[in-house]
Protein backbone atom coordinates (compact mmCIF):
# COMPACT_ATOMS: atom_id res chain seq x y z
CA UNK A 1 0.00 0.00 0.00
CA UNK A 2 2.43 2.25 0.57
CA UNK A 3 4.41 1.35 -2.55
CA UNK A 4 1.07 2.60 -4.22
CA UNK A 5 1.33 5.82 -2.35
CA UNK A 6 5.40 6.63 -3.28
CA UNK A 7 4.19 5.77 -7.04
CA UNK A 8 1.44 7.85 -7.61
CA UNK A 9 2.89 10.86 -5.62
CA UNK A 10 5.90 10.22 -8.21
CA UNK A 11 3.55 10.46 -10.98
CA UNK A 12 1.85 13.68 -9.50
CA UNK A 13 5.24 15.23 -9.55
CA UNK A 14 6.30 14.61 -13.33
CA UNK A 15 3.26 15.40 -14.54
CA UNK A 16 3.47 18.69 -12.77
CA UNK A 17 6.91 19.34 -13.95
CA UNK A 18 5.42 18.50 -17.62
CA UNK A 19 2.72 20.51 -17.49
CA UNK A 20 5.23 23.55 -15.85
CA UNK A 21 2.79 23.26 -12.75
CA UNK A 22 5.06 24.48 -9.71
CA UNK A 23 4.98 21.63 -6.53
CA UNK A 24 6.20 24.09 -4.32
CA UNK A 25 6.51 28.04 -4.77
CA UNK A 26 8.65 29.60 -2.58
CA UNK A 27 9.09 32.78 -4.55
CA UNK A 28 7.89 36.14 -2.87
CA UNK A 29 5.45 38.78 -3.71
CA UNK A 30 7.54 41.21 -5.54
CA UNK A 31 5.51 43.47 -2.96
CA UNK A 32 7.80 41.62 -0.44
CA UNK A 33 11.24 43.55 -1.37
CA UNK A 34 11.67 46.70 0.02
CA UNK A 35 15.56 48.63 0.20
CA UNK A 36 17.00 50.57 3.56
CA UNK A 37 19.46 52.62 3.79
CA UNK A 38 22.34 51.43 5.89
CA UNK A 39 23.06 55.13 7.19
CA UNK A 40 20.27 57.86 6.38
CA UNK A 41 22.52 60.80 7.63
CA UNK A 42 25.63 62.37 5.40
CA UNK A 43 28.00 65.30 5.24
CA UNK A 44 26.97 67.27 2.38
CA UNK A 45 30.42 67.10 -0.20
CA UNK A 46 31.70 65.25 -3.00
CA UNK A 47 32.40 61.57 -3.53
CA UNK A 48 29.79 60.80 -1.16
CA UNK A 49 28.72 56.79 -0.49
CA UNK A 50 25.30 56.06 0.19
CA UNK A 51 24.35 52.45 0.74
CA UNK A 52 21.48 50.11 0.56
CA UNK A 53 20.05 46.61 1.49
CA UNK A 54 17.61 45.06 -0.49
CA UNK A 55 15.42 43.25 1.91
CA UNK A 56 13.31 40.38 1.69
CA UNK A 57 10.43 42.14 4.06
CA UNK A 58 8.97 38.26 4.81
CA UNK A 59 12.35 36.61 5.69
CA UNK A 60 14.47 39.74 6.67
CA UNK A 61 17.37 38.33 4.44
CA UNK A 62 19.31 40.66 2.16
CA UNK A 63 18.46 39.99 -1.59
CA UNK A 64 21.83 39.37 -3.38
CA UNK A 65 22.87 39.82 -7.24
CA UNK A 66 19.46 42.47 -7.74
CA UNK A 67 19.72 44.35 -11.19
CA UNK A 68 19.68 47.92 -10.23
CA UNK A 69 18.35 49.51 -13.67
CA UNK A 70 17.63 53.41 -12.87
CA UNK A 71 18.59 55.39 -9.71
CA UNK A 72 17.96 59.10 -9.36
CA UNK A 73 18.65 61.85 -6.68
CA UNK A 74 17.30 64.77 -6.14
CA UNK A 75 15.49 67.21 -3.73
CA UNK A 76 11.95 66.25 -3.91
CA UNK A 77 11.63 66.42 -0.43
CA UNK A 78 12.43 69.52 0.13
CA UNK A 79 10.32 70.53 -2.57
CA UNK A 80 13.30 71.02 -5.17
CA UNK A 81 12.93 67.97 -7.33
CA UNK A 82 14.59 70.14 -10.27
CA UNK A 83 18.17 69.71 -8.14
CA UNK A 84 19.38 66.73 -9.05
CA UNK A 85 22.73 65.06 -9.06
CA UNK A 86 24.32 62.55 -10.72
CA UNK A 87 24.63 59.06 -9.00
CA UNK A 88 27.12 56.16 -9.83
CA UNK A 89 27.04 52.55 -8.87
CA UNK A 90 30.39 51.54 -6.90
CA UNK A 91 31.44 48.20 -7.13
CA UNK A 92 32.81 45.59 -3.41
CA UNK A 93 29.88 45.97 -1.08
CA UNK A 94 28.60 42.80 0.59
CA UNK A 95 26.06 40.42 -1.05
CA UNK A 96 22.81 41.97 -0.78
CA UNK A 97 24.25 45.83 -0.60
CA UNK A 98 24.51 48.45 -2.90
CA UNK A 99 26.15 51.22 -3.23
CA UNK A 100 26.53 54.49 -5.04
CA UNK A 101 28.75 57.81 -5.35
CA UNK A 102 27.28 61.16 -5.43
CA UNK A 103 27.51 64.60 -4.99
CA UNK A 104 25.73 65.81 -2.38
CA UNK A 105 26.13 70.21 -2.99
CA UNK A 106 23.70 71.13 -0.11
CA UNK A 107 21.91 69.94 3.05
CA UNK A 108 18.87 69.35 3.29
CA UNK A 109 16.33 66.28 2.65
CA UNK A 110 17.85 64.14 -0.52
CA UNK A 111 15.29 61.53 -2.01
CA UNK A 112 17.34 58.24 -3.75
CA UNK A 113 14.99 56.35 -6.19
CA UNK A 114 15.62 53.07 -7.17
CA UNK A 115 13.89 50.31 -9.29
CA UNK A 116 15.33 46.98 -9.31
CA UNK A 117 15.04 43.74 -10.24
CA UNK A 118 14.67 40.45 -8.07
CA UNK A 119 15.99 37.47 -9.59
CA UNK A 120 13.27 34.77 -10.08
CA UNK A 121 10.60 36.88 -9.80
CA UNK A 122 8.69 38.90 -11.91
CA UNK A 123 7.88 42.49 -11.92
CA UNK A 124 9.41 45.32 -10.54
CA UNK A 125 11.22 46.81 -7.11
CA UNK A 126 10.30 50.56 -6.59
CA UNK A 127 11.28 52.57 -4.15
CA UNK A 128 12.48 56.38 -2.44
CA UNK A 129 14.11 56.58 0.30
CA UNK A 130 15.12 60.08 2.06
CA UNK A 131 18.77 60.56 3.16
CA UNK A 132 19.15 63.61 5.35
CA UNK A 133 22.57 66.04 4.50
CA UNK A 134 24.47 67.76 7.05
CA UNK A 135 26.85 70.92 6.20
Amino acid sequence: MAMDTISRAIRIAITAAAFGVPINSASADIKDYRFELVDNQLQAGPDRTITVRLLNAKTGKTVPDAVIFATRLDMAPDGMQEMATKIVPVPGAEPGSYRFKATLGMAGRWQFSLAAKVQGETGTVEDKLVVTVRK
